[in-house]
């Protein structure tokens, strides 16, 4: 699933909404959309970059009628998206500045409108930056956004192999989570997040190649790797294995070789930021 912010920075609610409805209108012609919208007025003291914290109101509804609907200030906008990346092939947040994923801003000052491929000094998360609805070329955050990173969860994953023709001659699926922990020994410094760079094409085929290898064995059925770049914060998951097997024993065996050569193969780059410090792991290898 791919998301997509959509913040406003002086346009007003109307502008925000009428951009909105013709990305929906657009994504909706590729595939499921969920919208997610966000509203910090009802959280004593919220401020809109904490709407990945629990509070203010959380609503989603899939495709632009909504013709499903949730909401409530027990949600996180993380929860929601986590919860529409099993079902759905995009997913549009609304009224998040700041928001972790590519985004649209709309009413920004001195932007040139209409481009998909905008310069913001202050995020480079910002793939169109538009003055007013009518600026917006739908097609072209399309392509920029399918530039980007997808996002999953170990359960869209699980999911995705349930789903898969060779099913019905599993018997197991393993998996394994890769998440940031915050020290390795009690008196380390502690870790504040992980960031991860890849190195552009090559990772991507290395994964895929890595996939079709271990798919090759005997009782495999389907293999899905996943590593998130950017930012991963403390107590967040980095990397996801999940193996679709007849038996638990090529399950469990697929999974861990998985693990050990998707670090080994795939060019990935950390750098660590502690309390402390900060650095890239490669260089003190």
């Amino acid at each position: 699933m791919y998301v997509l912010g959509v913040c406003d920075r002086g346009a007003g609610d109307d502008a925000l909404e009428r951009v909105v409805d013709r990305l929906v209108d657009r994504l909706e012609r590729e595939g499921r959309v969920g919208v997610v919208r966000y509203d910090a007025t009802i959280a004593d003291g919220m401020q809109a970059h904490d709407s990945l914290t629990v509070g203010g109101d959380v609503s989603y509804d899939l495709g632009a009628d909504g013709d499903w609907t949730a909401s409530g200030t027990g949600m996180t906008i993380g929860s929601v998206v986590d919860q529409l990346a099993v079902d759905c092939d995009y997913a549009v947040v609304v009224g998040v500045d700041g928001l972790r994923h590519p985004t649209v801003v709309v009413g920004a000052d001195g932007e040139t409108a209409g481009a998909a491929e905008v310069d913001d000094e202050d995020d480079d998360r910002v793939i169109a930056a538009v003055e007013a609805p009518g600026d917006l070329d739908p097609d072209a955050v399309l392509a920029a956004l399918e530039d980007c990173d997808p996002y999953e969860t170990l359960e869209s994953l699980v999911d995705r192999v349930k789903r898969s023709p060779k099913a019905e001659r599993s018997g197991a699926i393993a998996t394994f989570t890769g998440r940031v922990r915050a020290k390795d020994d009690a008196n380390d410094a502690r870790t504040q997040y992980l960031e991860f760079e890849k190195y552009e094409g090559i990772a991507e085929e290395r994964m895929a190649a890595l996939e079709t290898d271990l798919e090759s064995r005997d009782g495999v059925l389907e293999v899905e790797l996943y590593h998130r770049t950017g930012v991963v914060e403390d107590g967040e998951d980095i990397v996801f294995v999940v193996v679709l097997a007849g038996h638990r024993g090529e399950a469990f065996r697929t999974v861990e070789d998985g693990i050990n050569r998707l670090k080994d193969e795939v060019p990935l780059f950390k750098k660590e930021v502690t309390v402390d410090d900060e650095f890239w792991v490669h260089e003190r290898s």
